[in-house]
Order: C-alpha cells, then sequence, then structure tokens
C-alpha cells in the first residue's frame, strides 16, 4: 500500500478517534450485543439486529484507521523550507477576485479533509492549482461549478 500523507495534528485526530472507538465504542456495542442476546430470540430482535449492525461499521472503521495510520506519511509544516511556495499543509488565505470574499484553509491529505474546519484536500481543485505558487499570484480554479480566480493573500506553515 502507498504512503498516505498526513499532518501531525491530522494523525493526532485520527488516533484520538481510533482510541475512542477501541476504548469506548466497541465496549459499549459488545455489552449492546450481550443484553439484547439476553432477551431470547434473536429472529425477532431489532435491537440485536441494531448492536451487530453497529458492531460491523466500528470494527470497519477500527481497520480503516489502523491501515491508514500505519501507512501515514507524517508531514510537520512548520518544518519545510518551502521557500514561500504553497506546498502541503501550508495554510493559506486566498480571495474571490470576482465577490471580494477571503477564506483560508489548509491543505492536507485526503483522510483528513474537512471543509467545515477549512482543511482541504491536496489532489481538491482549489489546492492541485494553489500547489507551487506565492503570495500574491492570482490563480484560475476549474471545479464543477466553473471557474473561478483567487489572489493569494497570505500563506502560513503552522
Amino acid at each position: 500500500m502507498a504512503t498516505i500523507p498526513l499532518t501531525v495534528s491530522g494523525a493526532e485526530r485520527l488516533q484520538a478517534e481510533l482510541q475512542r472507538l477501541k476504548h469506548v465504542e466497541r465496549p459499549a456495542v459488545i455489552n449492546a450485543i450481550a443484553e439484547a442476546r439476553a432477551q431470547g430470540d434473536l429472529s425477532e430482535n431489532a435491537e440485536y439486529d441494531a448492536a451487530r449492525e453497529r458492531q460491523g461499521f466500528i470494527e470497519g472503521r477500527i481497520a480503516e484507521l489502523d491501515g491508514t495510520l500505519s501507512n501515514a506519511q507524517l508531514i510537520e509544516p512548520s518544518t519545510i523550507d518551502a521557500d514561500g511556495r504553497i506546498v502541503f499543509g501550508a495554510t493559506v488565505e486566498i480571495e474571490d477576485v470576482e465577490s471580494a470574499v477571503k477564506v483560508t484553509y489548509q491543505i492536507v491529505g485526503d483522510v483528513e479533509a474537512d471543509i467545515r474546519a477549512n482543511l482541504i484536500s491536496v489532489s481538491s481543485p482549489v489546492a492541485r492549482a494553489l500547489i507551487g505558487k506565492y503570495e500574491g499570484d492570482v490563480v484560475e480554479v476549474k471545479a464543477p461549478s466553473g471557474s473561478r480566480e483567487y489572489e493569494i493573500i497570505s500563506i502560513k506553515y503552522l
């Protein structure tokens, strides 16, 4: 399996989720299965079916996180000598040329991307357009919703 780029903070968040799943969620679902099993006939026991389904989800997510973390290539943005360019892990403030709306994104790995937290995937159209550019550059982003131009206001390596 190929290495998976992750920021150090992203890896910490995934590790925390893994620990919660293993030490809180897994024991809780095992108890729920035992309680449902104690009620008798399993063929018509909705609680048992729901608990087994939840167990399958938890075990699948644990396996996924274990695989991701074991193949992770941790990247600490503050230690990268990028010479002012936008690279993986950089936090970038951009301004929409047309609407003058400013937004700040951090470019992260696919598995840690979360648009609500302004963490965009390195493989997203916006990040692909920004990689390698400098402060003050204007980039054109070709997204499914159409082309947009953004000016790069600032670049930080936090």
